[in-house]
Protein backbone atom coordinates (compact mmCIF):
# COMPACT_ATOMS: atom_id res chain seq x y z
CA UNK A 1 0.00 0.00 0.00
CA UNK A 2 1.27 3.58 -0.99
CA UNK A 3 1.73 5.24 2.52
CA UNK A 4 -0.77 8.83 3.36
CA UNK A 5 2.78 10.79 3.55
CA UNK A 6 4.00 9.70 0.29
CA UNK A 7 1.09 10.64 -2.31
CA UNK A 8 2.85 13.35 -4.07
CA UNK A 9 3.36 12.67 -7.83
CA UNK A 10 6.67 13.45 -7.58
CA UNK A 11 7.06 10.56 -4.78
CA UNK A 12 4.98 8.15 -6.43
CA UNK A 13 6.75 8.55 -9.72
CA UNK A 14 10.50 7.95 -7.56
CA UNK A 15 8.63 4.67 -6.44
CA UNK A 16 7.36 3.46 -10.03
CA UNK A 17 10.55 3.99 -11.84
CA UNK A 18 12.57 1.92 -10.34
CA UNK A 19 9.80 -0.91 -11.06
CA UNK A 20 8.54 0.27 -14.33
CA UNK A 21 10.42 2.00 -17.16
CA UNK A 22 10.19 5.35 -17.22
CA UNK A 23 7.52 5.24 -14.64
CA UNK A 24 4.75 4.75 -16.88
CA UNK A 25 3.26 1.49 -18.78
CA UNK A 26 2.52 3.32 -22.03
CA UNK A 27 4.94 5.45 -23.63
CA UNK A 28 1.68 7.49 -24.53
CA UNK A 29 1.80 8.78 -20.87
CA UNK A 30 5.53 9.87 -20.84
CA UNK A 31 5.22 13.14 -19.94
CA UNK A 32 2.94 13.44 -17.47
CA UNK A 33 4.92 10.37 -16.00
CA UNK A 34 4.41 12.19 -12.51
CA UNK A 35 0.68 12.68 -12.53
CA UNK A 36 -0.92 10.64 -10.70
CA UNK A 37 -4.65 10.00 -10.41
CA UNK A 38 -6.70 8.50 -7.03
CA UNK A 39 -10.08 8.29 -8.95
CA UNK A 40 -12.96 9.61 -11.61
CA UNK A 41 -16.43 10.30 -11.43
CA UNK A 42 -18.02 11.73 -14.44
CA UNK A 43 -16.12 14.63 -16.35
CA UNK A 44 -13.68 14.57 -13.27
CA UNK A 45 -10.50 13.91 -11.99
CA UNK A 46 -8.86 13.59 -8.88
CA UNK A 47 -5.09 13.76 -8.23
CA UNK A 48 -3.53 12.08 -5.50
CA UNK A 49 -3.10 15.07 -3.94
CA UNK A 50 -6.74 15.96 -4.04
CA UNK A 51 -6.45 18.71 -6.51
CA UNK A 52 -9.79 18.17 -8.98
CA UNK A 53 -9.48 18.47 -12.57
CA UNK A 54 -12.38 19.00 -15.91
CA UNK A 55 -11.13 16.03 -18.35
CA UNK A 56 -10.89 16.11 -21.59
CA UNK A 57 -8.72 13.33 -22.24
CA UNK A 58 -11.55 10.82 -21.32
CA UNK A 59 -8.73 8.22 -20.94
CA UNK A 60 -7.82 8.93 -24.54
CA UNK A 61 -10.87 8.92 -25.69
CA UNK A 62 -12.67 5.57 -24.28
CA UNK A 63 -14.66 7.42 -21.11
CA UNK A 64 -17.44 8.42 -23.45
CA UNK A 65 -19.64 8.33 -20.83
CA UNK A 66 -17.79 9.51 -18.21
CA UNK A 67 -15.71 8.16 -15.23
CA UNK A 68 -17.34 5.45 -13.43
CA UNK A 69 -21.02 5.32 -14.65
CA UNK A 70 -23.32 3.66 -11.91
CA UNK A 71 -24.95 1.72 -14.71
CA UNK A 72 -21.84 0.46 -16.05
CA UNK A 73 -20.37 -0.13 -12.64
CA UNK A 74 -23.58 -2.31 -11.45
CA UNK A 75 -24.35 -3.74 -14.61
CA UNK A 76 -20.51 -5.02 -15.44
CA UNK A 77 -19.70 -6.03 -11.44
CA UNK A 78 -22.84 -8.15 -11.26
CA UNK A 79 -21.43 -10.04 -14.69
CA UNK A 80 -18.26 -10.88 -13.54
CA UNK A 81 -19.23 -11.93 -10.27
CA UNK A 82 -19.93 -15.51 -12.28
CA UNK A 83 -16.15 -15.66 -13.66
CA UNK A 84 -14.41 -13.09 -16.41
CA UNK A 85 -12.88 -16.48 -19.15
CA UNK A 86 -13.89 -20.48 -19.46
CA UNK A 87 -12.26 -21.05 -22.40
CA UNK A 88 -15.47 -21.56 -24.30
CA UNK A 89 -18.49 -18.98 -25.17
CA UNK A 90 -20.96 -17.29 -22.56
CA UNK A 91 -24.39 -15.94 -22.83
CA UNK A 92 -23.33 -12.65 -22.39
CA UNK A 93 -20.79 -12.64 -25.35
CA UNK A 94 -23.64 -13.90 -27.86
CA UNK A 95 -25.89 -11.09 -26.30
CA UNK A 96 -22.95 -8.52 -27.32
CA UNK A 97 -22.58 -9.66 -30.23
CA UNK A 98 -26.13 -10.06 -31.70
CA UNK A 99 -26.27 -6.01 -29.55
CA UNK A 100 -23.47 -5.05 -32.18
CA UNK A 101 -24.72 -6.01 -35.12
CA UNK A 102 -28.19 -4.79 -34.43
CA UNK A 103 -26.99 -1.84 -33.79
CA UNK A 104 -24.37 -0.82 -36.42
CA UNK A 105 -26.61 -2.09 -39.33
CA UNK A 106 -23.97 -2.85 -41.96
CA UNK A 107 -22.10 -5.49 -40.84
CA UNK A 108 -22.92 -9.15 -40.79
CA UNK A 109 -20.52 -10.64 -38.36
CA UNK A 110 -17.96 -9.41 -35.35
CA UNK A 111 -14.79 -10.60 -33.36
CA UNK A 112 -14.44 -9.28 -30.13
CA UNK A 113 -10.98 -8.70 -28.95
CA UNK A 114 -9.34 -6.48 -26.52
CA UNK A 115 -7.31 -3.81 -27.77
CA UNK A 116 -8.10 -2.28 -31.63
CA UNK A 117 -4.00 -2.76 -32.17
CA UNK A 118 -4.92 -6.58 -32.15
CA UNK A 119 -8.17 -6.23 -34.22
CA UNK A 120 -6.35 -3.99 -36.86
CA UNK A 121 -3.79 -7.16 -37.49
CA UNK A 122 -7.05 -9.54 -37.26
CA UNK A 123 -8.47 -7.45 -40.41
CA UNK A 124 -4.92 -7.45 -42.28
CA UNK A 125 -5.07 -11.11 -42.11
CA UNK A 126 -8.70 -11.43 -43.43
CA UNK A 127 -7.71 -9.02 -46.38
CA UNK A 128 -4.40 -11.13 -47.23
CA UNK A 129 -6.16 -13.90 -46.90
CA UNK A 130 -9.12 -12.62 -49.09
CA UNK A 131 -6.59 -11.16 -51.90
CA UNK A 132 -3.96 -13.07 -51.83
CA UNK A 133 -1.96 -9.93 -51.93
CA UNK A 134 0.86 -8.33 -49.34
CA UNK A 135 0.45 -4.61 -49.28
CA UNK A 136 -1.59 -2.14 -47.66
CA UNK A 137 -2.19 1.48 -48.20
CA UNK A 138 -2.41 3.66 -45.37
CA UNK A 139 -2.58 7.34 -44.67
CA UNK A 140 -0.02 9.82 -43.30
CA UNK A 141 -0.53 10.73 -39.51
CA UNK A 142 -3.32 8.07 -38.95
CA UNK A 143 -2.40 5.92 -35.97
CA UNK A 144 -3.24 2.11 -36.28
CA UNK A 145 -1.36 0.79 -33.11
CA UNK A 146 2.22 0.04 -32.11
CA UNK A 147 3.33 -3.29 -33.59
CA UNK A 148 5.99 -3.01 -36.12
CA UNK A 149 3.99 -2.86 -39.22
CA UNK A 150 1.76 0.10 -39.03
CA UNK A 151 3.73 2.12 -36.21
CA UNK A 152 5.32 4.95 -38.39
CA UNK A 153 7.46 8.29 -38.13
CA UNK A 154 5.37 10.50 -39.96
CA UNK A 155 7.40 13.90 -39.94
CA UNK A 156 9.56 14.35 -42.55
CA UNK A 157 11.49 12.44 -44.21
CA UNK A 158 8.84 9.91 -43.90
CA UNK A 159 7.86 7.18 -43.84
CA UNK A 160 10.15 5.91 -41.81
CA UNK A 161 10.10 3.56 -38.46
CA UNK A 162 9.07 5.66 -35.34
CA UNK A 163 11.19 3.52 -32.72
CA UNK A 164 14.37 1.46 -31.43
CA UNK A 165 14.09 -1.63 -32.43
CA UNK A 166 11.40 -1.17 -35.20
CA UNK A 167 12.55 -3.47 -38.35
CA UNK A 168 12.60 -1.03 -41.03
CA UNK A 169 11.32 -3.94 -43.47
CA UNK A 170 8.62 -4.14 -41.82
CA UNK A 171 6.91 -0.77 -43.74
CA UNK A 172 7.92 -2.66 -46.80
CA UNK A 173 4.07 -3.91 -46.56
CA UNK A 174 3.19 -0.97 -46.63
CA UNK A 175 2.12 2.48 -49.08
CA UNK A 176 2.17 5.92 -46.89
CA UNK A 177 0.51 8.80 -48.73
CA UNK A 178 -1.35 12.21 -47.42
CA UNK A 179 -5.09 12.05 -46.66
CA UNK A 180 -8.02 13.55 -48.36
CA UNK A 181 -6.08 13.05 -51.58
CA UNK A 182 -7.70 10.68 -54.04
CA UNK A 183 -5.45 11.14 -56.90
CA UNK A 184 -2.76 10.10 -54.76
CA UNK A 185 -4.17 7.03 -54.16
CA UNK A 186 -5.53 6.35 -57.61
CA UNK A 187 -1.63 7.11 -58.71
CA UNK A 188 -0.69 4.48 -55.53
CA UNK A 189 -2.93 1.96 -56.93
CA UNK A 190 -1.55 2.05 -60.50
CA UNK A 191 2.22 2.01 -59.42
CA UNK A 192 1.45 -0.99 -57.28
CA UNK A 193 -1.30 -3.29 -59.46
CA UNK A 194 -2.85 -5.77 -57.95
CA UNK A 195 -0.47 -5.79 -55.03
CA UNK A 196 -2.61 -4.05 -52.56
CA UNK A 197 -4.67 -6.31 -50.36
CA UNK A 198 -6.33 -3.52 -47.79
CA UNK A 199 -6.58 0.73 -47.60
CA UNK A 200 -7.09 1.51 -43.86
CA UNK A 201 -7.98 4.92 -42.69
CA UNK A 202 -9.86 6.92 -39.66
CA UNK A 203 -12.85 7.68 -41.56
CA UNK A 204 -12.17 11.23 -39.86
CA UNK A 205 -8.82 11.80 -38.60
CA UNK A 206 -8.51 12.33 -35.17
CA UNK A 207 -5.66 10.74 -33.39
CA UNK A 208 -3.32 13.78 -35.01
CA UNK A 209 -5.52 16.50 -35.22
CA UNK A 210 -10.03 16.57 -36.19
CA UNK A 211 -9.77 16.45 -39.79
CA UNK A 212 -12.98 15.29 -41.48
CA UNK A 213 -13.04 14.16 -44.80
CA UNK A 214 -13.27 16.02 -47.63
CA UNK A 215 -16.76 15.49 -49.78
CA UNK A 216 -16.68 12.60 -52.31
CA UNK A 217 -13.18 11.10 -50.11
CA UNK A 218 -14.33 8.31 -48.67
CA UNK A 219 -17.19 7.75 -51.36
CA UNK A 220 -13.95 8.02 -53.64
CA UNK A 221 -12.34 5.46 -51.62
CA UNK A 222 -14.87 2.90 -51.84
CA UNK A 223 -15.11 3.40 -55.65
CA UNK A 224 -11.75 2.56 -56.15
CA UNK A 225 -11.57 -0.58 -53.77
CA UNK A 226 -14.57 -2.56 -54.94
CA UNK A 227 -13.10 -1.35 -58.66
CA UNK A 228 -9.95 -3.44 -58.04
CA UNK A 229 -10.69 -5.84 -55.11
CA UNK A 230 -9.67 -3.98 -52.66
CA UNK A 231 -10.69 -4.77 -48.87
CA UNK A 232 -11.69 -0.86 -47.37
CA UNK A 233 -10.85 -1.08 -43.61
CA UNK A 234 -12.32 1.88 -41.24
CA UNK A 235 -10.17 2.59 -37.92
CA UNK A 236 -13.17 3.58 -35.84
CA UNK A 237 -11.29 3.13 -32.80
CA UNK A 238 -11.63 6.42 -31.66
CA UNK A 239 -14.87 7.64 -34.03
CA UNK A 240 -17.03 4.33 -33.85
CA UNK A 241 -19.72 4.86 -30.89
CA UNK A 242 -18.32 8.83 -30.70
CA UNK A 243 -19.72 10.06 -33.29
CA UNK A 244 -22.93 8.29 -32.84
CA UNK A 245 -24.36 4.75 -32.76
CA UNK A 246 -23.50 4.01 -36.00
CA UNK A 247 -19.80 6.39 -35.89
CA UNK A 248 -18.12 7.90 -39.07
CA UNK A 249 -20.50 5.10 -41.04
CA UNK A 250 -23.47 6.52 -39.81
CA UNK A 251 -22.23 10.13 -39.54
CA UNK A 252 -20.23 10.09 -43.38
CA UNK A 253 -22.98 7.10 -45.15
CA UNK A 254 -19.92 5.24 -46.61
CA UNK A 255 -19.84 1.29 -45.36
CA UNK A 256 -16.27 -0.35 -45.60
CA UNK A 257 -15.56 -4.11 -45.67
CA UNK A 258 -14.02 -4.06 -42.41
CA UNK A 259 -14.35 -1.89 -39.42
CA UNK A 260 -12.09 -1.93 -35.88
CA UNK A 261 -14.03 -0.24 -33.21
CA UNK A 262 -12.39 0.41 -29.72
CA UNK A 263 -12.42 2.97 -26.74
CA UNK A 264 -15.53 4.11 -26.21
CA UNK A 265 -17.48 0.80 -27.38
CA UNK A 266 -17.06 -1.01 -24.44
CA UNK A 267 -17.81 2.40 -21.87
CA UNK A 268 -13.96 2.86 -20.84
CA UNK A 269 -13.73 -1.12 -20.30
CA UNK A 270 -10.78 -2.88 -22.43
CA UNK A 271 -12.80 -4.37 -25.53
CA UNK A 272 -12.05 -3.65 -29.17
CA UNK A 273 -14.83 -5.14 -32.13
CA UNK A 274 -13.84 -5.83 -35.87
CA UNK A 275 -17.12 -6.39 -37.69
CA UNK A 276 -17.48 -6.61 -41.38
CA UNK A 277 -19.13 -9.05 -43.96
CA UNK A 278 -19.79 -12.49 -43.39
CA UNK A 279 -18.05 -13.39 -46.81
CA UNK A 280 -15.34 -11.77 -45.19
CA UNK A 281 -15.84 -12.67 -41.49
CA UNK A 282 -16.22 -15.72 -42.18
CA UNK A 283 -12.66 -16.90 -43.39
CA UNK A 284 -12.16 -17.21 -39.34
CA UNK A 285 -13.73 -20.05 -39.18
CA UNK A 286 -12.51 -21.66 -42.67
CA UNK A 287 -8.45 -21.53 -41.90
CA UNK A 288 -7.80 -17.95 -41.18
CA UNK A 289 -6.55 -17.90 -37.48
CA UNK A 290 -7.62 -15.17 -35.24
CA UNK A 291 -7.03 -16.31 -31.68
CA UNK A 292 -6.90 -14.62 -27.67
CA UNK A 293 -7.08 -15.92 -24.25
CA UNK A 294 -9.01 -12.76 -23.19
CA UNK A 295 -10.88 -12.24 -26.14
CA UNK A 296 -14.86 -11.42 -25.92
CA UNK A 297 -14.07 -12.13 -21.88
CA UNK A 298 -17.16 -11.85 -19.53
CA UNK A 299 -15.56 -8.21 -18.52
CA UNK A 300 -15.58 -6.66 -22.03
CA UNK A 301 -18.68 -8.53 -23.56
CA UNK A 302 -20.91 -7.10 -20.56
CA UNK A 303 -19.09 -3.35 -20.48
CA UNK A 304 -20.12 -3.73 -24.39
CA UNK A 305 -24.07 -4.55 -23.46
CA UNK A 306 -24.25 -2.11 -21.05
CA UNK A 307 -22.37 0.58 -22.91
CA UNK A 308 -24.96 0.47 -26.03
CA UNK A 309 -27.89 0.05 -23.69
CA UNK A 310 -26.90 3.10 -22.54
CA UNK A 311 -26.36 4.94 -25.80
CA UNK A 312 -29.75 3.30 -26.64
CA UNK A 313 -32.04 5.01 -24.06
CA UNK A 314 -30.50 7.99 -23.19
CA UNK A 315 -30.03 11.45 -24.56
CA UNK A 316 -26.49 10.96 -24.57
CA UNK A 317 -25.68 11.88 -28.66
CA UNK A 318 -28.00 15.13 -28.77
CA UNK A 319 -25.96 16.03 -25.27
CA UNK A 320 -22.95 15.87 -26.56
CA UNK A 321 -23.63 17.56 -29.49
CA UNK A 322 -25.26 20.80 -27.49
CA UNK A 323 -22.29 20.69 -24.74
CA UNK A 324 -19.80 20.37 -27.31
CA UNK A 325 -20.77 22.70 -29.83
CA UNK A 326 -21.31 25.37 -26.80
CA UNK A 327 -17.65 24.78 -25.72
CA UNK A 328 -16.19 25.24 -29.32
CA UNK A 329 -18.27 28.63 -29.63
CA UNK A 330 -17.21 29.46 -25.91
CA UNK A 331 -13.38 28.79 -26.52
CA UNK A 332 -13.19 30.77 -29.45
CA UNK A 333 -14.44 33.50 -28.06
CA UNK A 334 -12.42 33.27 -24.43
CA UNK A 335 -8.61 32.49 -26.90
CA UNK A 336 -10.14 36.04 -28.66
CA UNK A 337 -10.35 38.22 -25.83
CA UNK A 338 -6.45 37.30 -25.33
CA UNK A 339 -5.99 37.78 -28.70
CA UNK A 340 -4.58 34.34 -29.24
CA UNK A 341 -4.45 32.47 -32.57
CA UNK A 342 -5.98 29.22 -31.40
CA UNK A 343 -7.98 27.60 -33.64
CA UNK A 344 -10.79 25.57 -32.46
CA UNK A 345 -11.71 22.67 -35.28
CA UNK A 346 -13.29 19.08 -36.00
CA UNK A 347 -17.13 17.51 -34.21
CA UNK A 348 -18.23 18.47 -30.80
CA UNK A 349 -17.54 15.15 -29.71
CA UNK A 350 -13.94 15.38 -30.28
CA UNK A 351 -12.49 18.57 -31.40
CA UNK A 352 -8.52 20.05 -32.26
CA UNK A 353 -6.77 23.02 -30.91
CA UNK A 354 -4.24 24.68 -31.97
CA UNK A 355 -1.82 27.62 -32.59
CA UNK A 356 -2.43 27.86 -36.07
CA UNK A 357 -4.20 30.85 -39.08
CA UNK A 358 -7.66 30.27 -39.62
CA UNK A 359 -6.70 28.46 -43.24
CA UNK A 360 -8.21 25.07 -43.55
CA UNK A 361 -6.68 21.78 -42.70
CA UNK A 362 -7.26 18.66 -44.87
CA UNK A 363 -4.38 16.79 -44.17
CA UNK A 364 -1.41 15.92 -42.15
CA UNK A 365 0.73 18.19 -43.90
CA UNK A 366 -1.53 20.98 -43.37
CA UNK A 367 -1.55 20.00 -39.66
CA UNK A 368 1.76 20.95 -39.22
CA UNK A 369 1.40 24.81 -40.04
CA UNK A 370 0.44 24.97 -36.42
CA UNK A 371 3.02 25.62 -33.79
CA UNK A 372 2.59 22.59 -31.61
CA UNK A 373 5.12 23.74 -29.36
CA UNK A 374 3.44 27.01 -28.51
CA UNK A 375 0.43 24.25 -27.31
CA UNK A 376 2.45 22.40 -25.72
CA UNK A 377 3.80 25.09 -23.27
CA UNK A 378 -0.32 26.14 -22.74
CA UNK A 379 -0.87 22.69 -21.52
CA UNK A 380 0.86 23.35 -18.28
CA UNK A 381 -0.82 26.58 -17.69
CA UNK A 382 -4.28 24.34 -18.08
CA UNK A 383 -3.26 21.76 -16.12
CA UNK A 384 -2.58 24.18 -13.15
CA UNK A 385 -5.87 25.76 -13.59
CA UNK A 386 -7.79 22.46 -13.16
CA UNK A 387 -8.12 21.43 -17.18
CA UNK A 388 -6.49 17.83 -17.92
CA UNK A 389 -5.42 18.09 -21.60
CA UNK A 390 -2.63 16.82 -23.40
CA UNK A 391 0.10 18.36 -25.65
CA UNK A 392 -1.64 16.52 -29.12
CA UNK A 393 -4.52 19.33 -28.76
CA UNK A 394 -7.39 16.84 -29.15
CA UNK A 395 -10.55 17.66 -26.78
CA UNK A 396 -12.84 14.70 -26.30
CA UNK A 397 -16.20 15.55 -24.83
CA UNK A 398 -18.13 13.02 -22.90
CA UNK A 399 -21.88 12.31 -22.15
CA UNK A 400 -21.31 13.75 -18.48
CA UNK A 401 -19.81 17.18 -19.68
CA UNK A 402 -22.88 19.79 -18.87
CA UNK A 403 -23.27 23.37 -18.89
CA UNK A 404 -21.72 23.55 -15.49
CA UNK A 405 -18.98 22.18 -16.38
CA UNK A 406 -18.46 24.41 -19.82
CA UNK A 407 -19.05 26.99 -17.11
CA UNK A 408 -16.60 26.46 -14.82
CA UNK A 409 -13.93 25.25 -18.01
CA UNK A 410 -14.25 28.95 -19.33
CA UNK A 411 -13.24 30.19 -15.74
CA UNK A 412 -10.25 27.91 -15.26
CA UNK A 413 -9.43 28.35 -19.11
CA UNK A 414 -9.16 31.85 -18.18
CA UNK A 415 -6.97 31.83 -15.39
CA UNK A 416 -4.84 29.56 -17.73
CA UNK A 417 -4.60 31.38 -20.39
CA UNK A 418 -3.50 34.19 -18.07
CA UNK A 419 -1.12 32.91 -16.71
CA UNK A 420 0.42 31.88 -20.14
CA UNK A 421 0.69 35.14 -21.76
CA UNK A 422 2.33 36.50 -18.59
CA UNK A 423 5.01 33.76 -18.50
CA UNK A 424 5.19 34.51 -22.36
CA UNK A 425 5.91 38.10 -21.86
CA UNK A 426 8.68 37.03 -19.59
CA UNK A 427 10.71 34.70 -21.87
Amino acid sequence: MVSSLERTGAQLYERMARVVPGGVNSNVRLEVAQRYFSHGSGPWLWDSEGRDYIDYVLGQGPAFLGHAHPRMLAGVTESIATGMTFAAQTEIELEAAESLVNTLGWAQMVRIGMTSTESVQAAFRLARAATGRRLFLRFRGQYHGWLDNVLVNAQEPWPRVASDGQLASSLDESITIEWNDLEAVREAVAVHPEQIAAIITEPMMLNAGAILPQPGFLEGLREISKEHGIVLIFDETITGFRLGLRGAIGRFGVEPDLAVYGKAVAGGFPASVLAGSTQLMSQFAKGTNHSGTFNASVLSCAAIVHALTIMHTTTIYDDVERTGEQLMASLRGLFAEFNLPLQVRGVPAAFHVAFDTAEPVTSFAELQRADADRYRRLVPHTIEAGVWLTGRGIWYVSGAHDDATNDATLVRMKMALTEFVKHERTE
